[in-house]
């Protein structure tokens, strides 16, 4: 089973980039939008592990104080656009945490460098640049209070992701 360990965004959050997506909808750039119920920002990339058990107990474990997020910036990565995250260090003490539970469970996971992002569309028909100065970042925060385990499938309309 596919998983990984997200932040699920509260309404708000989402609202704002459903705003957004509609304006780069607005100026012509086809591609891949995430679904509103896809919005998330990924904490650790598990991927294709055989025991959710295993992992809920590690993210049982990683107790925080509840802590505030919010937007800042956007930005690409190869085929994908991206919403950024403020700069957090309750949000960058949490992942540092709750990545050496897993390492010290032997889960194995995605060690590339945490950089807090929200993915808006994949495969943009167009470069983020074209674009990005006729967008206006959205303005939106939520308080963090919960970190969830998330499956991931592929459906027949692209990928479902179930909290466990």
């Amino acid at each position: 089973m596919r998983l990984f360990i997200a932040i699920n965004l509260n309404n708000e959050m989402k609202d704002a980039l459903l705003d957004l997506q509609g304006d780069i909808m607005n100026l012509g750039v086809g591609g891949n939008y995430t679904r509103p119920e896809n919005l998330h920002l990924t904490l650790a990339f598990i991927g294709e592990f055989s025991d959710p058990d295993l992992v809920k107990e590690v993210v049982d474990r990683v107790q925080f104080e509840p802590f505030d997020v919010a937007f800042a910036g956007a930005g690409s990565f190869r085929n994908l656009w991206w919403v950024g995250i403020e700069k957090n260090d309750a949000l960058a003490n949490l992942v540092r945490r709750l990545r050496r539970g897993l390492a010290d469970a032997g889960i194995p996971f995605d060690r590339k460098k945490f950089s807090p992002h929200i993915t808006v569309i994949r495969r943009p028909d167009r470069p983020l640049d074209e674009v990005l100065g006729s967008l206006q970042i959205p303005k939106a925060t939520m308080t963090v209070d919960h970190i969830s385990l998330m499956r991931s499938d592929r459906g027949k309309n692209g990928m479902i992701y179930t909290e466990l």
